[in-house]
């Protein structure tokens, strides 16, 4: 089964939807409830106005950086002022998570994390890069800075369907040529996963391909986590546990695994996913 990802034009005609539906409802309102006090008429007609002003005028950045942060300011900040006072003190995330950079995959949003919930990290297609000192110090400060100072109790890797990361991934040529500044040297982190799916799901189309190594590359991603000393013996005390996540935005769905699951097969995937051998050798050990 193929996924159908939105693109730019569906998503402008939902924006101009939602200009036109409030417009109709608020218009609807007036019509049917002539008693409405005068008052409350001219602010309905007041709002229908500012409403087709916006959509004429088109799209203002600062306005919608203004507008959002008025929003959040009123709705969630002056509502909740124990909580971001407690936040001012300090933070205590119960999760480290990894996801993509793409737009359309918040996790704050998907998961519906509170602020001090969630330490984030974000990059192209939510990799999880092996310990390097040199190469990859950002991802390292970040994993390090979590599990020690943070002492977060789970980690969490998140991939995502129409990921364009695994996209490019899945299309890096074998004789390794690039032609980018930086996208496909970082997304050959995971080319073992590729080689997997490559060899494992041949007889898959390139999409279906692509779906299973989005989630190939959150396990090689967990493993790749255990080359990090400090995730590793956290692990082993089981003071830390690895999950692996997918989202799927095109059907709004979310499946989660760890190493309980010792083997599970995904739907529409020929790939069985078995992270918990890697973990219980360490604990074995």
């Amino acid at each position: 089964m193929h996924n159908v990802c939105l693109t730019a034009e569906p998503r402008r005609r939902m924006a101009e939807y939602s200009y036109q539906d409030a417009i109709a409802g608020l218009n609807k309102l007036l019509s049917e409830k002539g008693d409405l006090q005068t008052v409350a008429a001219v602010r309905i007609k007041e709002i229908t106005a500012e409403l087709k002003a916006a959509e004429s005028k088109g799209f203002d950045p600062v306005e919608r950086i203004k507008s959002g942060f008025a929003r959040y300011k009123t709705e969630k900040y002056d509502k909740n002022p124990a909580l971001y006072r407690e936040l001012a003190k300090d933070q205590s995330p119960k999760f480290l998570v990894f996801a993509c950079s793409d737009s359309r995959v918040c996790p704050s949003h998907i998961l519906d994390f509170q602020p001090g919930e969630a330490f984030m990290v974000r990059n192209i297609a939510s990799m999880v890069p092996p310990y390097d000192q040199t190469k990859y110090s950002g991802a390292g400060a970040a994993i390090e800075y979590a599990a020690l100072h943070l002492k977060v109790e789970n980690i969490v890797v998140i991939g995502h369907s129409c990921c364009g990361g695994i996209k490019k991934l899945m299309s890096v040529p074998d004789d390794g040529t690039t032609s980018t500044h930086f996208i496909e040297d970082w997304v050959k982190i995971c080319l073992p996963a590729k080689s997997k799916v490559k060899s494992e799901c041949h007889s898959l189309e390139f999409d279906e391909q692509c779906t299973d190594c989005e989630k190939e590359a959150v396990n090689l991603s967990l493993k790749n986590l255990l080359t990090y000393p400090f995730v590793r013996e956290r692990v082993t005390k089981k003071t830390l546990a690895l999950q692996g996540a997918h989202y799927d935005f095109v059907n709004g769905s979310f499946e989660l695994w760890d190493k309980s699951r010792r083997s599970r097969r995904f739907a529409d995937s020929c790939l069985s996913l078995s992270l918990s051998p890697v973990i219980s050798c360490i604990e074995d050990g």
